[in-house]
C-alpha cells in the first residue's frame, strides 16, 4: 500500500494548518528588526521605495517603542530624521506582530486626514506583512482602521470629545508641541491620551514632536519628567572619548565651526580635545553610536542592551526620552545646516525672527525662549492705594463687573470707570456656591451684584453692567440666569481670541435649553475679542501716571488678585497664517482676575463707556462729585454738549451718530430693580 498521501489529503491537512495559523507562536522581535525584515517605503510620502533600512540612531527609540518595560517615550526631534516613518512603522508592528489596539493623535483633524492619506493607506497597502490581519476596506474610515485582532484609532485632538470612549494599549501624539495647551479649557491633551491606556497590562504612551517654545510646550514637560533624558553619542577618533553632536555656538570652543562666512568649511569640533571631524567622518562614527542619558546612568548601544554606567545589563526606565537634531541625519548636509544659520540671523539683525525660530525649532530640534510680554505683579503691588475695597474714589464714575464661573463658587471683579477709561478696581469677591444649582446663582450672584457701593463723594453707586462667562461646564445655567435678567445689562459672554477680533463682538441667539427645549426668547451669547481686551489691558498696565488709561489698585487687595491679573503672557505662536502673538497662560495658573478684567471691559463697552464725549464724562462727574469742578482742566465744555437732566445709562449697541448718555447714580444700576 503506497504511503504517499493523496491531494485531497494533502488539501486536508494544508487546511488544517491553515485553520491553526492564528495559534502559531510568534517569536517576539523588537521594532527595528521586526521594521528591517516587514516595513517597506511607499512612495506617495517618500523620496525612494523599498525596504526599509534604518539610521543607527532611529533603533534606540525604535526599540523603546517595542520594549514592554517602557511605558512612556517621548522624542524631541528636528526635522529629516525620519521619526514619522519609525512611528508608522511601529503601528504596523502593533497590527501584524502584536495585534495591540492603538489609537494615533494629531494635532488637527486635516492633519489627520493627510497623515492617514498620504502615510497609513499607503502602508496598508505595501507591507506585506499587513495581509494576514487586513479586513474588508469598506468597514476602513479616516478615523477607523480595524484588524485580525486589534484595531487603530486616527483623531485629531482639538475636542475633548477625541479623548473619550475608547480604550487601547497604546496611545501615540505626533508632533505634541502642536497640540492646544488645554482641548476646550478642560483636557491637557497628554493626560487625555493616557486615560485611554487605562487597564492595558503593558500600556505605552509616545509623544514625539519637533519642539516649540519654551514653558508652552507639551513635549518639554514629558522631556523633564522622564527618568532618562537620552543623547546619540559617537567616539571621538582623536581622543576615544564619547560625545554627541553639539552646534555650539560663538560662546563656545567646542560644536559647529566654519571659516568666516564659508559653509563649506563647516567641522565639529570634540568638547574634550577639540579635535575636528567633517560630515563624511561623522557618517563612518555613526553605526557605532551609542545612546547615553544626561545622567550617565543609562545606555543603548547596538547591541540592543540597557547598559549602567559600568557597561553592566541593567533595567529599561520607566519613562525615556530622547533628543535628535538635524545634523545626525544622512539626509541633510553639514554646509546646508551653516547655510541656513547664516541667512536666519542675517534677518534677524532686520528684524525678523521667523526663519531664526524656525532654525532653532526645526533643525536644531530645541525650544524657542521668547522674552515674554507680562505685566509685573510685585510692581502693580507697589502701586496699590490706600482706598478701601467697596468704596470708589474720586475720578471713578460708572461701575461694571465680570463675572467667572468655576467649580464650587462664583469669582467677582468690580472696576470703576472714569474719563479716559481711567480705572480702579474696588472689590474682588470669591462667592462660594455650586453653579450645577440654579437656585445659587440667585442666591449668591443676586445679593452681592444688586449691592451698594460708596463712592468717595458720600454718593451711593451700583453697578452698572455685567458680564458672565458662559464657556465652562455651567453654560445652560448661565444662559439661564443671563436671559432674565437681560434688560438689567447682565451680558452672556463667551470669548473668541481670535486676533483682531473687537473687544465687543457679535451677538447670537441660544434658543436652547439644557434639556434640548426650544425657547420663545432665547438669551443673546456676546463674543468677546479676548486678546484685543488683555493687549488692552496690558496697555493700561504700562501707564505709570494717573489720568486716562491708568489702572489704580487698592492697598487692602490680595497677592493672589495680582497673580491672577498677570497669568498670562504675550507670546508668538505659529499658526496657518503665519507667527502671529497669542495671550497664553505659560504657567498654567490661577487666572480668574484676569478674565473677570476681561469681561468687566466687555461690560463697559458693552454700555458704550469707550464712545463717551468729553461732555459727557462731565456731566456724570457733576451729578455724583459736583465739588471737584471741571475734570478735564480749564477748557470750556461746548453749548452743544450741555443738557438739562442727566438721562438713563446708554443701552447695549450705542450709536456714533448719538452717543450714549451717562447714567444717572441715584436711579441707575440695576441693583434697586432686582
Amino acid at each position: 500500500m503506497s504511503r504517499t498521501p493523496t491531494e485531497t489529503q494533502r488539501a486536508v491537512v494544508d487546511a488544517a494548518l491553515a485553520g491553526l495559523a492564528p495559534l502559531r507562536s510568534v517569536p517576539p522581535m523588537t521594532l527595528s528588526d521586526w521594521a528591517a525584515e516587514h516595513f517597506r517605503l511607499s512612495a506617495e510620502s517618500s523620496h525612494t521605495q523599498g525596504r526599509w533600512q534604518a539610521y543607527p540612531f532611529q533603533r534606540g527609540w525604535m526599540d523603546a517603542f517595542s520594549n514592554d518595560d517602557i511605558e512612556e517615550v517621548t522624542v524631541r526631534k528636528s526635522k529629516r530624521v525620519g521619526y514619522t516613518k519609525t512611528l508608522l512603522a511601529f503601528i504596523a508592528y502593533n497590527a501584524a506582530h502584536r495585534r495591540r489596539k492603538q489609537a494615533v493623535w494629531q494635532p488637527t483633524d486635516d492633519d489627520r486626514d493627510s497623515f492617514v492619506k498620504a502615510e497609513v493607506d499607503p502602508m496598508l497597502r505595501d507591507v506585506t506583512a499587513m495581509a494576514p490581519v487586513l479586513r474588508s476596506a469598506k468597514e476602513d474610515t479616516l478615523k477607523l482602521k480595524t484588524f485580525l485582532g486589534s484595531i487603530l484609532h486616527t483623531l485629531g485632538g482639538k475636542a475633548a470629545r477625541a479623548y473619550r470612549r475608547i480604550t487601547v494599549a497604546v496611545a501615540m501624539l505626533d508632533e505634541a508641541s502642536a497640540f492646544d495647551l488645554m482641548i476646550e479649557r478642560s483636557v491637557d491633551p497628554v493626560e487625555g491620551a493616557r486615560g485611554r491606556l487605562e487597564g492595558a497590562p503593558f500600556p505605552k504612551l509616545i509623544a514625539g514632536s519637533t519642539p516649540r517654545i519654551k514653558g508652552l510646550d507639551h513635549i518639554e514637560r514629558r522631556e523633564l519628567a522622564a527618568d532618562a533624558m537620552l543623547r546619540y553619542h559617537i567616539t571621538c577618533p582623536h581622543c576615544q572619548v564619547e560625545h554627541p553632536l553639539m552646534w555650539g555656538g560663538e560662546s563656545v570652543a567646542h560644536g559647529f565651526k566654519w571659516d568666516k562666512r564659508d559653509p563649506a568649511s563647516v567641522r565639529h569640533l570634540c568638547p574634550h580635545c577639540r579635535g575636528a571631524i567633517t560630515q563624511a567622518d561623522y557618517l563612518r562614527l555613526c553605526a557605532a553610536g551609542t545612546w547615553v542619558s544626561v545622567c550617565g546612568d543609562y545606555r543603548y548601544g547596538q547591541d540592543s542592551t540597557w547598559r549602567n554606567a559600568n557597561g553592566n545589563p541593567r533595567r529599561a526606565p520607566r519613562h525615556v526620552a530622547f533628543h535628535i537634531w538635524t545634523a545626525y541625519s544622512p539626509q541633510r548636509s553639514w554646509p546646508d545646516i551653516v547655510r541656513e544659520f547664516l541667512e536666519a540671523t542675517d534677518s534677524a539683525r532686520e528684524g525678523e525672527k521667523g526663519p531664526l525660530i524656525t532654525f532653532v525649532n526645526e533643525t536644531l530640534g530645541d525650544l524657542w525662549e521668547e522674552v515674554f510680554e507680562r505685566a509685573d505683579e510685585h510692581e502693580l503691588a507697589k502701586r496699590a492705594e490706600p482706598y478701601n475695597l467697596r468704596t470708589v474714589p474720586r475720578g471713578g464714575l460708572v461701575l461694571v463687573a465680570g463675572v467667572d464661573v468655576q467649580e464650587r463658587r462664583f469669582e467677582v471683579v468690580v472696576w470703576a470707570i472714569g474719563a479716559g477709561e481711567e480705572m480702579w478696581a474696588v472689590d474682588y469677591a470669591v462667592l462660594n456656591g455650586n453653579p450645577a444649582d440654579e437656585r445659587d446663582w440667585a442666591a449668591k450672584l443676586d445679593p452681592y451684584l444688586g449691592g451698594v457701593f460708596t463712592h468717595a463723594s458720600g454718593r451711593s453707586m451700583r453697578i452698572e453692567a455685567v458680564a458672565i462667562d458662559t464657556g465652562g461646564h455651567y453654560t445652560h445655567q448661565a444662559y439661564n440666569y443671563c436671559r432674565h435678567r437681560e434688560q438689567r445689562k447682565v451680558y452672556a459672554v463667551r470669548g473668541d481670541p481670535m486676533p483682531s477680533k473687537k473687544v465687543k463682538g457679535r451677538a447670537t441667539v441660544q434658543d436652547v435649553n439644557w434639556r434640548g427645549q426650544i425657547l420663545k426668547r432665547g438669551v443673546r451669547l456676546w463674543y468677546v475679542g479676548t486678546d484685543t481686551a488683555k493687549d488692552l489691558i496690558y496697555g493700561r498696565l504700562q501707564v505709570l501716571e494717573p489720568g486716562p488709561g491708568y489702572v489704580h489698585f487698592s492697598q487692602f487687595l490680595p497677592p493672589e488678585f495680582y497673580h491672577q491679573l498677570t497669568a498670562e503672557s504675550r507670546v508668538p505662536v505659529r499658526t496657518a497664517r503665519g507667527l502671529q502673538f497669542r495671550w497664553v497662560n505659560t504657567k498654567n495658573r490661577r487666572n480668574e482676575v484676569l478674565d473677570c478684567t476681561v469681561y468687566a471691559i466687555f461690560a463697559a463697552h458693552a454700555i458704550g463707556l469707550d464712545i463717551y464725549t468729553r461732555a459727557m464724562w462731565q456731566r456724570l462727574r457733576d451729578a455724583i462729585d459736583p465739588d471737584t469742578g471741571d475734570l478735564f482742566g480749564p477748557e470750556p465744555v461746548q453749548a452743544s454738549d450741555a443738557v438739562h437732566a442727566v438721562p438713563q445709562l446708554a443701552t447695549a449697541q450705542p450709536q456714533p451718530a448719538r452717543p450714549a448718555q451717562p447714567p444717572d447714580p441715584a436711579r441707575a444700576g440695576f441693583g434697586r430693580r432686582w
